[in-house]
Protein backbone atom coordinates (compact mmCIF):
# COMPACT_ATOMS: atom_id res chain seq x y z
CA UNK A 1 0.00 0.00 0.00
CA UNK A 2 1.33 3.38 -0.94
CA UNK A 3 0.10 6.93 -0.67
CA UNK A 4 1.82 8.12 -3.83
CA UNK A 5 1.12 7.71 -7.51
CA UNK A 6 3.14 7.99 -10.65
CA UNK A 7 2.92 11.45 -12.22
CA UNK A 8 2.75 11.56 -16.03
CA UNK A 9 5.80 12.93 -17.78
CA UNK A 10 3.65 15.63 -19.36
CA UNK A 11 1.68 17.86 -17.04
CA UNK A 12 -0.63 19.72 -19.42
CA UNK A 13 -3.37 17.08 -19.01
CA UNK A 14 -2.69 16.26 -15.40
CA UNK A 15 -5.75 18.03 -14.04
CA UNK A 16 -8.23 19.18 -16.65
CA UNK A 17 -12.00 19.04 -16.54
CA UNK A 18 -14.23 19.00 -19.60
CA UNK A 19 -18.04 19.16 -19.47
CA UNK A 20 -19.65 16.47 -21.63
CA UNK A 21 -23.27 17.50 -21.13
CA UNK A 22 -25.15 20.42 -19.66
CA UNK A 23 -28.00 20.04 -17.19
CA UNK A 24 -31.08 22.22 -17.41
CA UNK A 25 -32.54 21.57 -13.95
CA UNK A 26 -31.18 20.90 -10.50
CA UNK A 27 -31.91 17.20 -10.99
CA UNK A 28 -30.14 16.82 -14.33
CA UNK A 29 -26.48 15.96 -13.74
CA UNK A 30 -23.76 17.80 -15.58
CA UNK A 31 -21.19 15.20 -16.63
CA UNK A 32 -17.46 15.88 -16.54
CA UNK A 33 -14.17 14.10 -17.04
CA UNK A 34 -11.08 14.85 -15.01
CA UNK A 35 -7.55 13.74 -15.77
CA UNK A 36 -5.52 12.93 -12.64
CA UNK A 37 -2.18 11.13 -12.25
CA UNK A 38 -2.67 7.54 -13.38
CA UNK A 39 -6.39 7.77 -14.15
CA UNK A 40 -9.25 9.60 -15.80
CA UNK A 41 -12.34 10.18 -13.66
CA UNK A 42 -16.00 10.52 -14.54
CA UNK A 43 -18.01 12.71 -12.18
CA UNK A 44 -21.42 14.37 -12.19
CA UNK A 45 -22.67 17.59 -10.62
CA UNK A 46 -26.26 18.43 -9.63
CA UNK A 47 -27.93 21.39 -7.95
CA UNK A 48 -26.44 24.42 -6.23
CA UNK A 49 -25.44 25.46 -2.75
CA UNK A 50 -22.81 24.12 -0.32
CA UNK A 51 -20.68 21.38 -1.82
CA UNK A 52 -21.52 17.75 -0.95
CA UNK A 53 -19.64 14.72 -2.29
CA UNK A 54 -21.35 11.32 -2.22
CA UNK A 55 -18.86 8.48 -2.54
CA UNK A 56 -19.07 4.70 -2.52
CA UNK A 57 -16.64 2.01 -3.61
CA UNK A 58 -16.63 -0.03 -5.79
CA UNK A 59 -20.13 1.27 -6.59
CA UNK A 60 -20.33 3.97 -9.23
CA UNK A 61 -22.35 7.18 -9.43
CA UNK A 62 -25.48 5.56 -10.89
CA UNK A 63 -27.03 4.11 -7.72
CA UNK A 64 -26.66 7.51 -6.00
CA UNK A 65 -28.98 9.14 -8.57
CA UNK A 66 -32.20 9.04 -6.54
CA UNK A 67 -30.73 10.40 -3.32
CA UNK A 68 -28.52 12.86 -5.22
CA UNK A 69 -31.60 14.29 -6.96
CA UNK A 70 -33.20 14.93 -3.58
CA UNK A 71 -30.08 16.40 -2.04
CA UNK A 72 -29.57 18.67 -5.06
CA UNK A 73 -32.55 20.75 -4.01
CA UNK A 74 -30.32 22.02 -1.18
CA UNK A 75 -26.73 21.31 -2.17
CA UNK A 76 -24.28 21.14 -5.03
CA UNK A 77 -24.02 17.35 -5.15
CA UNK A 78 -21.11 15.53 -6.76
CA UNK A 79 -21.19 11.82 -7.56
CA UNK A 80 -18.36 9.97 -9.27
CA UNK A 81 -17.07 6.65 -10.53
CA UNK A 82 -13.97 5.60 -8.55
CA UNK A 83 -10.84 5.23 -10.61
CA UNK A 84 -10.92 2.18 -12.85
CA UNK A 85 -14.61 1.32 -12.51
CA UNK A 86 -17.68 2.42 -14.42
CA UNK A 87 -16.84 5.30 -16.73
CA UNK A 88 -13.55 6.05 -14.97
CA UNK A 89 -10.35 4.44 -16.21
CA UNK A 90 -6.86 3.67 -14.95
CA UNK A 91 -3.62 3.75 -16.90
CA UNK A 92 -2.28 0.59 -15.25
CA UNK A 93 -4.95 -1.96 -14.28
CA UNK A 94 -2.28 -4.17 -12.69
CA UNK A 95 -1.59 -1.56 -10.01
CA UNK A 96 -3.41 -1.56 -6.67
CA UNK A 97 -6.02 1.14 -6.06
CA UNK A 98 -5.64 2.35 -2.48
CA UNK A 99 -7.67 4.63 -0.20
CA UNK A 100 -4.88 7.17 -0.58
CA UNK A 101 -5.29 7.11 -4.37
CA UNK A 102 -9.01 7.75 -4.10
CA UNK A 103 -8.46 10.45 -1.47
CA UNK A 104 -6.19 12.33 -3.88
CA UNK A 105 -8.76 11.85 -6.66
CA UNK A 106 -11.53 13.29 -4.49
CA UNK A 107 -9.38 16.29 -3.58
CA UNK A 108 -8.83 16.88 -7.30
CA UNK A 109 -12.58 16.71 -7.91
CA UNK A 110 -13.20 19.29 -5.16
CA UNK A 111 -10.64 21.58 -6.78
CA UNK A 112 -12.21 21.10 -10.22
CA UNK A 113 -15.76 21.78 -9.05
CA UNK A 114 -14.85 24.61 -6.68
CA UNK A 115 -16.78 25.72 -3.65
CA UNK A 116 -14.84 23.68 -1.10
CA UNK A 117 -14.34 22.67 1.56
CA UNK A 118 -16.90 19.94 0.97
CA UNK A 119 -19.08 17.84 3.16
CA UNK A 120 -18.58 14.19 2.23
CA UNK A 121 -20.89 11.21 2.52
CA UNK A 122 -18.66 8.17 2.17
CA UNK A 123 -20.48 4.84 2.16
CA UNK A 124 -18.87 1.41 2.51
CA UNK A 125 -15.47 1.51 0.75
CA UNK A 126 -16.25 5.13 -0.06
CA UNK A 127 -16.24 5.76 3.67
CA UNK A 128 -12.66 4.51 3.82
CA UNK A 129 -11.72 6.84 0.95
CA UNK A 130 -13.49 9.76 2.66
CA UNK A 131 -11.56 9.18 5.89
CA UNK A 132 -8.31 9.06 3.93
CA UNK A 133 -9.34 12.34 2.28
CA UNK A 134 -9.86 13.94 5.68
CA UNK A 135 -6.34 12.94 6.72
CA UNK A 136 -4.48 13.70 3.48
CA UNK A 137 -6.38 16.83 2.42
CA UNK A 138 -8.01 18.32 5.53
CA UNK A 139 -8.44 21.72 3.89
CA UNK A 140 -10.76 20.17 1.29
CA UNK A 141 -13.20 18.73 3.83
CA UNK A 142 -15.62 20.21 6.35
CA UNK A 143 -17.49 17.14 7.62
CA UNK A 144 -17.10 13.46 6.74
CA UNK A 145 -20.10 11.23 7.32
CA UNK A 146 -18.41 7.82 7.32
CA UNK A 147 -21.32 5.48 6.60
CA UNK A 148 -20.32 1.92 7.48
CA UNK A 149 -16.70 1.89 6.27
CA UNK A 150 -15.37 -1.70 6.49
CA UNK A 151 -12.42 -0.89 8.78
CA UNK A 152 -11.73 -4.53 9.49
CA UNK A 153 -8.41 -3.88 11.19
CA UNK A 154 -10.25 -2.23 14.10
CA UNK A 155 -12.03 -5.47 14.99
CA UNK A 156 -10.86 -8.28 17.25
CA UNK A 157 -11.60 -10.82 14.53
CA UNK A 158 -9.36 -8.97 12.04
CA UNK A 159 -7.11 -12.03 11.42
CA UNK A 160 -10.13 -14.13 10.42
CA UNK A 161 -11.48 -11.28 8.30
CA UNK A 162 -8.20 -11.14 6.41
CA UNK A 163 -8.50 -14.86 5.72
CA UNK A 164 -12.09 -14.40 4.57
CA UNK A 165 -11.10 -11.61 2.16
CA UNK A 166 -8.28 -13.77 0.83
CA UNK A 167 -10.86 -16.52 0.27
CA UNK A 168 -12.99 -14.13 -1.81
CA UNK A 169 -9.96 -13.41 -3.99
CA UNK A 170 -9.22 -17.10 -4.31
CA UNK A 171 -12.82 -17.72 -5.35
CA UNK A 172 -12.52 -15.06 -8.05
CA UNK A 173 -9.36 -16.64 -9.43
CA UNK A 174 -10.77 -20.16 -9.34
CA UNK A 175 -14.42 -19.68 -10.29
CA UNK A 176 -14.88 -16.18 -11.71
CA UNK A 177 -16.83 -13.07 -10.86
CA UNK A 178 -20.26 -14.56 -10.16
CA UNK A 179 -18.96 -16.91 -7.49
CA UNK A 180 -16.71 -14.19 -6.08
CA UNK A 181 -19.59 -11.73 -5.74
CA UNK A 182 -21.50 -14.44 -3.91
CA UNK A 183 -18.61 -14.95 -1.50
CA UNK A 184 -18.20 -11.20 -1.05
CA UNK A 185 -21.88 -10.59 -0.34
CA UNK A 186 -21.87 -13.50 2.12
CA UNK A 187 -19.08 -11.74 3.99
CA UNK A 188 -20.80 -8.33 3.88
CA UNK A 189 -24.14 -9.57 5.24
CA UNK A 190 -22.64 -11.87 7.90
CA UNK A 191 -23.61 -10.84 11.41
CA UNK A 192 -21.31 -11.24 14.37
CA UNK A 193 -17.60 -12.03 14.64
CA UNK A 194 -15.97 -14.12 11.91
CA UNK A 195 -14.31 -17.30 13.10
CA UNK A 196 -11.55 -19.48 11.66
CA UNK A 197 -14.03 -21.28 9.41
CA UNK A 198 -15.10 -18.08 7.66
CA UNK A 199 -18.75 -17.28 6.95
CA UNK A 200 -21.62 -19.41 5.64
CA UNK A 201 -22.79 -18.69 2.09
CA UNK A 202 -25.69 -16.30 1.59
CA UNK A 203 -28.26 -16.89 -1.14
CA UNK A 204 -26.58 -15.92 -4.41
CA UNK A 205 -27.20 -14.93 -7.15
CA UNK A 206 -30.26 -12.89 -6.24
CA UNK A 207 -33.51 -13.50 -8.08
CA UNK A 208 -33.33 -11.72 -11.44
CA UNK A 209 -29.55 -11.97 -11.80
CA UNK A 210 -27.88 -13.26 -14.91
CA UNK A 211 -25.88 -16.47 -15.07
CA UNK A 212 -22.72 -14.59 -14.08
CA UNK A 213 -24.37 -13.70 -10.76
CA UNK A 214 -23.78 -10.01 -11.20
CA UNK A 215 -27.36 -8.85 -10.66
CA UNK A 216 -29.55 -6.66 -12.82
CA UNK A 217 -27.51 -3.49 -12.35
CA UNK A 218 -24.25 -5.08 -13.44
CA UNK A 219 -21.43 -6.39 -11.30
CA UNK A 220 -21.39 -4.92 -7.79
CA UNK A 221 -20.15 -1.51 -8.96
CA UNK A 222 -23.66 -0.57 -10.11
CA UNK A 223 -25.72 -1.73 -7.23
CA UNK A 224 -24.29 -5.01 -6.02
CA UNK A 225 -24.25 -3.88 -2.40
CA UNK A 226 -26.62 -5.84 -0.17
CA UNK A 227 -30.04 -4.29 -0.08
CA UNK A 228 -30.02 -3.43 -3.77
CA UNK A 229 -32.10 -6.07 -5.53
CA UNK A 230 -34.00 -3.76 -7.85
CA UNK A 231 -36.83 -5.16 -9.95
CA UNK A 232 -36.56 -8.95 -9.78
CA UNK A 233 -38.42 -9.23 -13.07
CA UNK A 234 -35.86 -7.18 -14.96
CA UNK A 235 -33.43 -9.03 -17.20
CA UNK A 236 -29.72 -8.70 -16.53
CA UNK A 237 -27.95 -6.54 -19.14
CA UNK A 238 -25.33 -8.22 -21.31
CA UNK A 239 -21.87 -8.36 -19.82
CA UNK A 240 -19.15 -6.27 -21.42
CA UNK A 241 -15.37 -6.39 -21.41
CA UNK A 242 -15.43 -3.31 -19.16
CA UNK A 243 -17.63 -5.18 -16.65
CA UNK A 244 -15.06 -7.97 -16.57
CA UNK A 245 -12.21 -5.49 -16.14
CA UNK A 246 -14.07 -3.71 -13.34
CA UNK A 247 -14.60 -6.98 -11.50
CA UNK A 248 -10.93 -7.90 -11.80
CA UNK A 249 -9.84 -4.50 -10.56
CA UNK A 250 -12.15 -4.70 -7.57
CA UNK A 251 -11.33 -8.23 -6.47
CA UNK A 252 -7.60 -8.17 -7.16
CA UNK A 253 -6.62 -4.49 -6.78
CA UNK A 254 -9.11 -2.78 -4.45
CA UNK A 255 -10.55 -5.25 -1.97
CA UNK A 256 -7.43 -5.90 0.09
CA UNK A 257 -6.14 -2.29 0.28
CA UNK A 258 -9.53 -1.04 1.48
CA UNK A 259 -10.38 -3.77 3.99
CA UNK A 260 -6.85 -3.71 5.47
CA UNK A 261 -6.51 0.05 5.72
CA UNK A 262 -5.29 1.08 9.14
CA UNK A 263 -7.37 4.09 10.12
CA UNK A 264 -5.14 6.80 11.68
CA UNK A 265 -7.44 7.29 14.65
CA UNK A 266 -5.46 10.07 16.33
CA UNK A 267 -5.34 12.13 13.13
CA UNK A 268 -9.07 11.61 12.58
CA UNK A 269 -9.88 12.52 16.18
CA UNK A 270 -7.66 15.58 16.34
CA UNK A 271 -7.87 16.83 12.76
CA UNK A 272 -9.81 19.79 11.41
CA UNK A 273 -12.53 17.91 9.46
CA UNK A 274 -15.34 16.70 11.66
CA UNK A 275 -15.70 12.91 11.36
CA UNK A 276 -19.17 11.47 12.00
CA UNK A 277 -19.34 7.65 12.08
CA UNK A 278 -22.76 6.55 10.82
CA UNK A 279 -24.50 3.18 10.67
CA UNK A 280 -27.68 1.80 9.17
CA UNK A 281 -30.67 1.26 11.43
CA UNK A 282 -31.15 -2.27 10.07
CA UNK A 283 -27.50 -3.32 9.71
CA UNK A 284 -27.55 -5.50 12.82
CA UNK A 285 -24.12 -6.84 13.67
CA UNK A 286 -22.73 -6.89 10.15
CA UNK A 287 -19.01 -6.37 9.74
CA UNK A 288 -19.18 -2.79 8.47
CA UNK A 289 -21.58 -1.85 11.29
CA UNK A 290 -19.26 -3.36 13.90
CA UNK A 291 -16.23 -1.66 12.36
CA UNK A 292 -17.97 1.73 12.35
CA UNK A 293 -18.96 1.37 15.98
CA UNK A 294 -15.34 0.48 16.77
CA UNK A 295 -14.19 3.64 14.99
CA UNK A 296 -16.71 5.73 16.91
CA UNK A 297 -15.50 4.26 20.19
CA UNK A 298 -11.90 5.15 19.38
CA UNK A 299 -12.93 8.65 18.40
CA UNK A 300 -14.69 9.06 21.74
CA UNK A 301 -18.18 9.29 20.28
CA UNK A 302 -21.10 7.09 19.25
CA UNK A 303 -22.33 6.19 15.78
CA UNK A 304 -25.17 8.22 14.28
CA UNK A 305 -27.99 5.98 13.03
CA UNK A 306 -29.29 6.63 9.51
CA UNK A 307 -32.30 5.03 7.80
CA UNK A 308 -31.99 1.62 6.17
CA UNK A 309 -29.07 -0.74 6.13
CA UNK A 310 -25.68 -0.86 4.46
CA UNK A 311 -27.20 0.61 1.28
CA UNK A 312 -29.78 2.78 3.06
CA UNK A 313 -29.46 5.65 0.57
CA UNK A 314 -30.75 3.24 -2.09
CA UNK A 315 -33.41 1.55 0.03
CA UNK A 316 -35.22 4.76 1.05
CA UNK A 317 -33.61 7.75 -0.67
CA UNK A 318 -36.09 10.30 0.70
CA UNK A 319 -35.71 9.28 4.33
CA UNK A 320 -31.94 9.01 3.96
CA UNK A 321 -31.62 12.43 2.29
CA UNK A 322 -33.73 14.08 4.98
CA UNK A 323 -31.68 12.49 7.77
CA UNK A 324 -28.37 13.39 6.10
CA UNK A 325 -29.32 17.02 5.57
CA UNK A 326 -30.50 17.30 9.16
CA UNK A 327 -27.25 15.76 10.37
CA UNK A 328 -25.08 18.10 8.30
CA UNK A 329 -27.07 21.14 9.39
CA UNK A 330 -26.35 20.27 13.02
CA UNK A 331 -22.59 20.30 12.55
Amino acid sequence: MTGTRDVPETTEATMTTTPTSTGTTARTPREHRLRVPGAELHYEVRGSGPLLLTVAQPMTSGPFAAVADLLAAHRTVVTYDPRGVGRSTVDDPARDVTPEDEADDLAAVVDAVGGGPADVLGSSGGGVAALALAVRHPGHVRTVVAHEPPLCELLEDAPHLRDAVDAVQATYRAAGAGAAWGAFVSLVVHEGPVGPDGVPPAAWPPHGAGQDGAGQDGAGQDGGDPGSTGDPAAAAPPRTAKDDADDELFFLRMLVPFTRWHAPVEALRDGTPHVVPAVGATSGAQIARRATDALADRLGTTSVVLPGGHAGFMEDPEAFATALLTLLASR
